[in-house]
């Protein structure tokens, strides 16, 4: 069969509009003021496509700082996982929005909800700089804004993304943390996503020297950020710090091995969470999540709410016969069109509760 596909879509007309203005008020994970958290700052940390073979599953070895520093001081989450699409810019949109989707991957298509920016920077009536986008990564500035009409560019984070925005390549982690710094110290920001590249840049590569040097350079930088925000007064006692990947790798033997990923194999699904805040207890949480969970657990934490009903993307199916007067009529074809349709359904992230006192 010929097969057409149809990628990028618009939203059906405007009944679908109305839809979404009508339907989606209905809230979620706003917290009662008896159980208000101490916390004022959220900053989540991912560090991208690390393989658990060379990180969790080997401890210390590459993160020692993580692993035996860090660690005992916050909430680790062992069976954390993406399991839906293992690509960069779906994990991302998948912690920042609360639901998974099958995104471009190139930095070409906006999430089809609205992010947590979004939502706290509506809801808190702060200034664009209190919620911020600090990634190593240019592509994805595309966090910061969304498709759907009722929230299309409307309350966007700042971003500083990329060597120096959209399209200008990726930079290195150390600058990253620079820039993250920079932005902590002359903003004072209540949200914020880190994003550092090198493991999965050099992946890719098939460099897997600078891979593994790569997530020892990030477990250094992770545990830099922390001490950072604790001798800051501003952040010192009332920041949360979220750890985490956005994918993991193919295991060995496995379609290219550690230089790939994209697929719903265990070492591409299993990744990690290390929370570290004043509203979290200690230990390790054996209770199985996904990167979905991450979106109303900061919602619970800055005291927003997000829609219980969100925008789904999904391939539809077409099949076209053609009539025995066309030209394709001889060669018995018919057509086959895949379209990403919009359905609505209720949110499935949930708060990570077993993380709270």
């Amino acid at each position: 069969m010929a097969a057409t596909a149809i990628g990028k879509y618009k939203c059906a007309g405007r009944a679908l509009l109305l839809l979404l203005l009508v339907v989606l008020t209905a809230c979620t994970s706003s917290p009662s003021a008896s159980d208000k958290p101490k916390t004022e700052h959220v900053i989540i940390l991912v560090i991208d496509g690390t393989r658990m073979s060379e990180t969790w599953d080997s401890v210390p070895g590459l993160i020692p700082n993580m692993s035996t520093v860090l660690k005992p001081k916050g909430v680790f989450l062992p069976h954390f996982l993406n399991d839906a699409y293992t690509y960069t810019n779906s994990g991302h949109t998948a912690i920042t929005t609360g639901v998974n989707q099958p995104i471009d991957n190139y930095g070409d298509e906006l999430p089809a909800n609205p992010s947590i920016f979004q939502y706290f920077l509506k809801q808190s009536g702060k200034p664009t700089t209190a919620a911020w986008i600090v990634s190593s990564k240019d592509k994805l500035h595309i966090l910061a804004n969304t498709n759907r009409p009722d929230w299309e560019n409307t309350f966007q984070p700042s971003v500083n993304a990329g060597v120096n925005g959209p399209g200008t390549g990726y930079r290195m982690d150390s600058l990253t943390l620079i820039e993250a710094k920079r932005i902590l110290t002359t903003y004072k920001p209540n949200l914020m996503l880190i994003n550092f590249m090198e493991p999965d840049g050099f992946a890719h590569a098939g460099n897997w020297d600078n891979y593994l040097r790569g997530i020892a350079r990030d477990d250094r930088y992770a545990k830099e950020l922390w001490d950072f925000l604790n001798k800051d007064e501003a952040f010192r006692g009332k920041t949360t710090l979220f750890i985490t990947a956005d994918h993991g790798r193919h295991l060995n033997g496995i379609d290219g091995g550690y230089m790939e990923h994209g697929d719903s194999c265990p070492g591409c699904q299993q990744i990690y969470l290390l929370a570290l805040g004043p509203d979290f207890r200690r230990g390790t949480v054996e209770t199985k999540h996904t990167l979905i969970d991450l979106a109303p657990t900061v919602a619970r934490l800055l005291h927003f709410s997000m829609d219980s009903l969100v925008v789904v993307p999904r391939v539809d199916t077409t099949y076209v016969t053609f009539p025995a007067d066309s030209a394709q009529a001889p060669l018995g074809q018919d057509s086959m069109r895949l379209e990403i349709v919009m359905d609505t359904t209720v949110l499935k992230a949930r708060v990570i509760e077993e993380l709270f006192k």
